[in-house]
Parts: C-alpha cells; structure tokens; sequence
C-alpha cells in the first residue's frame, strides 16, 4: 500500500481517538499505534525513538516553555492583573467597540481555555440589546482567540516555530497585517451592529488608565519583547519576567511556593511530549521525504493542497497535530517557503480551530452563553472563509518580496 493510504488511516485514527476519548494525548497514541502497525517498526525501534525525542532539545524547551507562561499566568491572576488591564481601556478609549475587542484579545495573550468565560462576561455587559446570544457568543471566542494566531505563549505557535526553522521575530513582524485582518473582519460582520458610546463618563484620566494597562501587562509585553528583538527562546524570555515580576509586584515565598505545583499542568506536558514522539516515528517511517514527490503531480499549486490539508487536518485532530504531521512535509515540497509558508499555514490551522470540535474554548463559551456549538460555527463560517482569502492574496504578496 502507498504512503497516501497509510497517512490517511494514521488521520483516521487519530479523528476516532478524538471523537471516542475527546482526549488529545490519547488520539495521538493511536496515531502512533497505527503507524508503527502500518510500517512495521520493531520494539526497540520505537523505544529508541521515543527516547530521543523526549531529551530532544526542542521537546525540553517547548515543555519548559509551557511551564513558564503556566507560573506567569499565576502571577497575574494572583495580582488581578488582567482586570486591571481591562478597566484600563475602559478609560483610555471609552469606546465600547474597542472595549468588546481589545479586552478579550488582551486577556486572550495568556493560553488559559477559562479565560474565554471572563471574556464572554466582558462582551455580555457591553453588548446585551445590540447582539443576540450566538453573535456575542462569536464575538467573545473570537476576539479572544486573535493572540493564539501569532503569540509565542501558545503551544501551535512554539511548535510550529521549532518544527519550522523561521525566526520568532520574523514570523511575529509578518503577522501583524493578518492580525489587523481579523480584528476588522470581526468589525465588519458583527461589531459594526453594537455602539460606540459607552454612555458613561469616565473619571480617570487617559494617563492614568494607560498606566493600569501597562501595570497589568508589562510581564507580557516584556516577554514578547525580549522575543522580538532579541531572540530569545520563550521559555527565557519568560523566566526573565517570572524573575522581574516577583520583585516588581512584591511576591512572598508563600505566595510563590504553591504556584511551583499549580503551573505543572500535567495533561498539556504529557500532551506534548507525546506528540513530539509522534513527530519523531512518523519521521522514521520516511513518508514525509517520499510525499512531496506525489504531491508534485497534482494539478493544482502546493501551497493550497496545503491550505486544504492545514484546514482540514485541523478541524479532524487539532492544530498541534497537524502542525506535527505536515509542517515538515510542507517546507520539504516548498524549498524556501519561509517566513510566508509558515504564515499561511499556521493561519490556515488557528482559522480551523475556529470551528473544530477539539477545541475545548468553544465547548466552553457556547455553555456560557447558552446555545450550541452548531449555532457558533454557523456564525464564525463566513468571517473564517472571508480571511482565508486575504491570508491567499497576503501569502501571494509576500512571495513577491520575500
């Protein structure tokens, strides 16, 4: 049997674990089951591969990475940072638009699955009488999923960065036109329907409230500073912040010592190592080397079988996996992809994420509001579809100067 069947039944098996275990970790066992079944990979084989990838030194930061921005997340709620933030822009702009938008896009900068719940209270307050249940809904996952697009604290992107090769710095400069794509299409579809006026007066001055935003977020804005310009892995530039941060906001040991245990999210560690030893079996197999040559007689350009395989693998097995299974196959069929490449594809999978099933925010603010998950993707369909297309003509743009 070729390569395509057997990577179609290794997906397959993947959705099902999915769909009967609504378990990441475990879908991905049987991804690694159905593989070594398929290629018949020995048991020492796979033990040696398996040990490899986990001292890998990208598995060891991309864990590391984690357990930090998990310790920061700590610290800010401790200190009800956020909030703070949030109150901030409400005396900065005034503006009830800009506040149903960049506060749930603030509060989304940290990958916590119940800030989708603060954000969905946000966006009731200021929206009731304007959107009905399913728009606000939409509004509050949406808004606060913008960060998980392009943020170097979510797991996709730490992935895709490592799998990749291409700078954090410059994947973060490349992406800020498709994140000022997502807040206007959010605009254009939905937001335009709720006011501008809060119809209340502020008594804080623009000074002081931008002073509130910037103590609630300098951790962060700090983190992805340190990224940015210096290209520091995130697991550094976070301890850079962790470190700052308990002299600056005045931490005691009591305060800190139980945050030790509480940012050791077990689930999401498991999660990712395993998924690195999928990477690593599937890689053995040499399917990935052997794809590009069939892929190449397809009528069609590379990049949008890509599109489809990133959207779609998406939707099925989440962004993480398909990041792990196709992410070196793409840059292997497009030499010199680049910058552009890991855009497009990385848009393409948070753009599914959207309306997929696997993602647990979407479980979460749908509870919240009271409808179901039916009635959010309906209303998410037409705004991902719209960004998709400019995501096209942008990758196009960019392969003319990059």
């Amino acid at each position: 049997m070729s390569d395509t069947v057997y990577l179609v039944i290794i997906f397959t098996a993947i959705m099902l674990g999915i769909k009967f275990t609504k378990q990441l970790p475990i879908a991905v066992c049987c991804g690694i089951l159905a593989t070594i079944t398929l290629y018949r990979i020995n048991a020492l084989e796979v033990l040696k591969i398996s040990a490899y990838a986990v001292i890998d030194k990208v598995t060891i930061y991309t864990v590391f990475a984690f357990y930090g921005i998990t310790f920061l997340q700590r610290m800010l709620e401790r200190r009800q940072d956020l909030k703070r933030a949030q109150k901030g822009l409400d005396g900065i702009f005034n503006n009830r638009r800009i506040n149903v938008s960049l506060a749930p896009a603030l509060i989304g900068t940290l990958p916590s699955a119940g800030a989708v719940t603060i954000c969905g209270a946000i966006v009731k307050e200021a929206t009731n009488g304007y959107l009905n249940k399913e728009e606000q809904a939409f509004v509050a996952s949406y808004y606060r999923h913008i960060p998980e697009s392009f943020l170097p604290t979510y797991q996709s992107i730490i992935i895709g960065i490592e799998l990749s090769g291409v700078p954090m710095s410059g994947f973060l400069m490349g992406m800020i036109p498709m994140v000022m794509v997502l807040f206007t299409l959010g605009y254009v579809f939905y937001l335009r329907k709720v006011p501008s006026d809060m119809g209340v007066t502020q008594n804080i001055s623009k000074w002081q409230a931008a002073k509130e935003v910037f103590c609630g977020l300098w951790s962060l804005f700090l983190t992805v500073a340190l990224i940015m310009m210096f290209n520091l892995p995130a697991f550094a530039a976070v301890l850079v912040s962790i470190v700052l941060n308990i002299f600056v906001s005045r931490f005691s040991w009591q305060e800190i010592s139980p945050m030790f245990c509480s940012a050791f999210e077990g689930k999401l560690i498991i999660s990712t190592i395993i998924i690195m030893v999928f990477k690593d079996i599937l890689a053995s197999t040499g399917a990935i080397v052997r794809m590009p040559e069939l892929l190449s007689r397809l009528p069609i350009p590379a990049f949008l079988i890509f599109i489809l395989i990133f959207f779609f693998g998406s939707v099925i097995s989440g962004q993480q996996a398909i990041n792990v299974i196709a992410l070196p196959l793409a840059f292997s069929t497009i030499p010199g992809g680049g910058i552009p490449l890991l855009i497009l594809l990385m848009c393409t999978g948070y753009a599914a994420m959207q309306i997929s099933p696997t993602h647990v925010c979407l479980a979460i603010v749908t509870e919240y509001f009271g409808i179901n998950m039916g009635q959010i993707v309906k209303k998410t369909i037409p705004v991902i579809l719209s960004f998709i297309l400019c995501l096209i003509g942008y990758y196009l743009l960019l392969g003319l100067f990059i």
